[in-house]
């Protein structure tokens, strides 16, 4: 009989064959059973059978990949986030990890086509850091996702507030709890889970400063204005609690508010004021970072208290105004 071609599907079927029915069978005849279920499979096309949730070759892989993160001390709020877009993956494709070809990966991202760049650029960073890390370990023989390169990144300045829409929202607040909160947030430039995860020991009074924990575990000082120092100890002066936390819920059982509930907290404040933009924790840090930048900050400096790797990240920010464009003209223009 000629050497048949099969495919990998294929070549795992015959092996699970081989391995249930050929226990006591002779080397001989062996070699001739095989040949013969080659010559069969041959003729037909054979696609491995969808399963509800997942393969479970690639489930195996997931769990391995994100328990190696874990033991590399990945945040848990990045594991989560992996866990997640893995899943979703896992729904998708129906095939054990060494079988997963480049193709596939980029037939699942075009099925997100109504997502955001940003969005989709999410789901290959999470793949390409699953299968850069298995291909690495040597668990799989290569990486799909190494040939497909990440979407253009839209190029939008982040949304800051002006000062006067900074002035607006601080008027809006109504509790101590409200006005810390946007103070902080503003002063620090702190991101919503490291202010988040603060506690009242915390605080530096005499420096006004704290020592945040940021993305990989990175430790930095970040410093409150004298504004966010008054509202924060009013705040924590009208508390009658003992919980650790720096900022708490309002209901007993008095607890450390969660992510959610600080950006519940901070979403309703602008709904009472004139501002009509979008209104989270994360604008008080782009509003931070631009105004320190038009302000003259230098970029190093600026780049330390936001926590960034790279300059390049911080540069983002680094928008004027028309006014200070006009103002740096006349200032600098050789007449």
């Amino acid at each position: 009989m000629s050497q048949q071609i099969l495919s990998s599907t294929a070549e795992i079927l015959l092996e699970q064959i081989m391995c249930t029915v050929t226990l006591s069978c002779p080397k001989e005849d062996k070699q001739k059973l095989q040949q013969t279920i080659t010559g069969i499979l041959s003729q037909y096309d054979i696609k491995p059978a969808l399963i509800p949730h997942g393969h479970p070759d690639l489930q195996q892989k997931i769990k391995l990949f994100l328990a190696g993160k874990r033991l590399e001390g990945l945040a848990t709020s990045t594991l989560e986030s992996y866990t997640l877009e893995l899943r979703i993956f896992t729904e998708h494709i129906h095939k054990a990890t060494n079988e997963i070809a480049t193709a596939d990966i980029r037939i699942y991202l075009s099925e997100f086509g109504h997502l955001k760049t940003s969005s989709i650029s999410k789901k290959l960073s999470v793949l390409k850091s699953m299968f850069s890390w298995l291909a690495n370990e040597k668990v799989i023989t290569c990486d799909p996702t190494k040939q497909i390169k990440p979407p253009k990144k839209e190029k939008r300045s982040p949304k800051a507030l002006t000062i006067e829409e900074l002035e607006m929202i601080r008027e809006a607040c109504v509790t101590p709890r409200e006005r810390a909160l946007i103070e902080v947030y503003y002063a620090t430039g702190a991101r919503l889970t490291e202010v988040q995860q603060l506690n009242r020991q915390d605080i530096d009074y005499q420096a006004m400063s704290v020592l945040v924990i940021g993305k990989g575990d990175k430790e930095r000082t970040v410093y409150f204005s004298f504004k966010a120092m008054y509202h924060l100890q009013k705040y924590l002066k009208k508390r009658s609690d003992t919980v650790d936390a720096l900022f708490v819920t309002v209901r007993r059982p008095y607890r450390r508010l969660s992510a959610k509930g600080i950006q519940r907290e901070v979403k309703m404040i602008p709904k009472r004021s004139e501002v009509k933009k979008n209104v989270h924790p994360h604008v008080f840090r782009h509003t931070f970072a631009t105004l320190m930048l038009n302000n003259g900050a230098d970029l190093v400096a600026v780049q330390g208290l936001l926590g960034h790797v790279d300059p390049a990240t911080t540069l983002i920010y680094s928008v004027l105004s028309d006014e200070k464009r006009k103002q740096s003209h006349k200032q600098y223009l050789v007449q």
